[in-house]
């Protein structure tokens, strides 16, 4: 396949490469079928919807979608545990992991609880003292004062510490996402789509989706005895916020709750969300990339480097005042983890280069790395050798790490089996994101075991230096209409990637350095002109390189977006990549 505009090596070092002709014969077809733009169609036939699915894809309702929440295994009887407990005055404490995905979802349930007149205790363990999930210390004191403990987005695997809530007389439901193991806690109920033997086709959603649908189950039940229930599509923009975060994949069920979620995160009546919005500069109504980068991160900067519960208060208060604190607060930890993050990042990437990026795995350990911030470094190397990517911090002899995959390549499953087979003292996670501890003795035939098993699943068959291109256009092209237009196939996340779009024979007219590592730009054709950011462009050579353009000509390449400064609604281009054109 030859590369697109024949850019064989862009300023990145990658190979632009565009859709295949099967693609786009596909895409024509659908075009005629549906009357939709070849641009939305291509967009369709790459998910491989076809013409008598394309409205229903287009327009996703949680009313077509949602399947019945019973289907799940344990649901009713976590449910029927939930419900008796509000009925009877019990005493429920909710033990929730420190990131996005679990603080919303400990959100969700004290909204929910909340407008039922029931309070409940929030308890999040401390990432470096305590570490991921339940354990005995903490679920021996919450079992003392509470009648039900509700683990989300953890407990799957956490026998020891439920078996100590139960010994001392707490009932324990689990509402989780991780992969499970062969066996299950010991518990009332542990309502999971991964564990072993669940047959549904729901494995791809987060927490919050588990314990939204759990919700719906409560709420029908309570519904059955005449009692008032909550409204739960208000609390879509919590679900919406943990999917994208917490990278599930945006098929399915997942699409209408994350579309849905923007839609009533726009409304701002989510006094947390708003406060957080502000703090961040968000002016315009959210998409998902706002919520992956610019609101994610802040949540979870509680978990990383500050108090683990900040985040999820954030979500959960109702009190202005405190959520302008909170978020003021969480957008100060999120600079520290920034420049936490550069040191880190700096040093790992020298250690996967130095390793090769052909391989199916890019890792890297250090010692002293902060274990808060070896995912968000995973996540930089997965983006930039577009492999999967684990990052270990190391101390006194024990390695921490965390994973990020690529589509395709289930990283959970592969740490679950190194886990299993003794090269790992702990792992889990899911397909596209999983947590590890290994004894440093062991890092680097583990590290070479899970090499092998990625290498299996297909991770190393795509070139590390690929831009997958989606079309062409000029200048003038690029509107916002279009970007509106191309927004009806959307969200975009992961597994269903943005468009891409190259623009060929640029001249840069003005580009000049924005921050730190940022390069802000505009350029032209013979149709018109356009603006541009590259995030991060100095942090290699693309910011250098188009800075000191000399009048050269590029073929540039990125994602379309909305620009509303200054009232005018713009398109502008969210710069990845360019090539000389000449």
């Amino acid at each position: 396949m030859s590369a697109f505009l024949d850019v064989g090596q862009s300023l990145t070092g990658r190979v632009w490469r565009g859709p295949e002709d099967d693609l786009r014969r596909r895409a024509e077809a659908l075009a005629q079928q549906t009357g939709h733009s070849e641009h939305v169609c291509l967009l369709l036939a790459r998910q491989g919807v076809t013409a008598d699915e394309a409205e229903g894809y287009l327009a996703p309702s949680l009313r077509n979608l949602m399947p019945d929440p019973s289907s799940l295994r344990d649901m009713d009887t976590a449910v029927a545990a939930l419900t008796s407990a509000v009925r009877g005055g019990g005493r429920i404490a909710i033990f929730a992991d420190y990131d996005v995905d679990g603080g919303a979802s400990a959100a969700l349930l004290i909204d929910w609880l909340r407008q039922m007149g029931h309070q409940a205790t929030l308890y999040i363990p401390d990432r470096i003292d305590e570490g991921y999930g339940p354990n005995d210390t903490a679920m021996e004191m919450l079992a003392e004062n509470h009648d039900l403990i509700i683990c989300v987005d953890c407990g799957t695997l956490s026998h020891a510490p439920i078996a100590a809530a139960k010994a001392r007389g707490a009932e324990v439901i689990v509402l989780d996402h991780h992969l499970g193991g062969e066996t299950l806690p010991d518990c009332a109920a542990v309502v999971n789509p991964n564990r072993q033997d669940e047959i549904t086709p729901l494995t791809y959603l987060c927490a919050a989706g588990v314990v939204f649908m759990a919700l719906v189950a409560a709420n029908r039940t309570l519904k059955a005895d005449g009692a008032r229930v909550p409204n739960l599509l208000p609390m879509l923009d919590l679900v919406a916020l943990a999917t994208v975060a917490d990278v599930a994949p945006l098929l399915g069920l997942n699409r209408a709750f994350v579309r849905q979620g923007l839609t009533v995160m726009s409304h701002r009546q989510r006094v947390g969300l708003t406060a957080l919005a502000d703090v961040a500069g968000l002016k315009t109504a959210p998409a998902a990339y706002h919520l992956g980068f610019l609101l994610g991160p802040r949540v979870n900067a509680g978990g990383r480097i500050g108090a683990a519960d900040l985040g999820a208060r954030l979500l959960a208060t109702e009190d202005p005042r405190e959520a302008e604190a909170l978020a003021r607060r969480l957008d100060d930890l999120n600079g520290e983890r920034r420049a936490i993050e550069a040191a880190v990042l700096e040093d790992a990437q020298a250690q996967a280069e130095a390793r090769g990026a052909e391989g199916p795995l890019v890792w890297a350990a250090g010692e002293g790395w902060h274990p808060g911030v070896v995912g968000i470094v995973a996540s930089r190397l997965k983006e930039s050798f577009n492999r999967p990517a684990v990052v270990i911090g190391l101390e006194n002899g024990i390695g921490k790490g965390s994973g990020r995959s690529v589509a395709g390549v289930d990283l959970g499953a592969a740490i679950a089996t190194c886990t299993r087979e003794g090269l790992l003292a702990k792992g889990g996670g899911h397909k596209m994101a999983a947590g590890l501890t290994v004894a440093q003795a062991q890092l680097e035939p583990a590290m070479a075991r899970l090499a092998e098993l990625l290498e299996r699943q297909g991770a190393a068959t795509e070139g590390p230096r690929d831009l997958s291109i989606t079309g062409l256009l000029s200048c003038t092209a690029a509107t916002a209409d279009l970007i509106s237009e191309l927004e009806t196939a959307g969200p975009f996340g992961a597994g269903v990637s943005a468009p891409r779009f190259a623009l060929p024979a640029q001249r840069i007219a003005f580009a000049k350095r924005a921050g730190e590592t940022h390069l802000r730009l505009s350029f032209r054709d013979a149709t018109g002109s356009l603006d541009a950011i590259a995030f991060r462009a100095f942090d290699g050579p693309l910011g250098p390189a188009l800075e000191a353009h000399g009048g050269r000509a590029f073929h540039l390449a990125g994602r379309l977006e909305i620009d509303d400064w200054g009232g005018r609604r713009k398109a502008k281009l969210r710069l990845e990549d360019a090539a000389p054109a000449d």
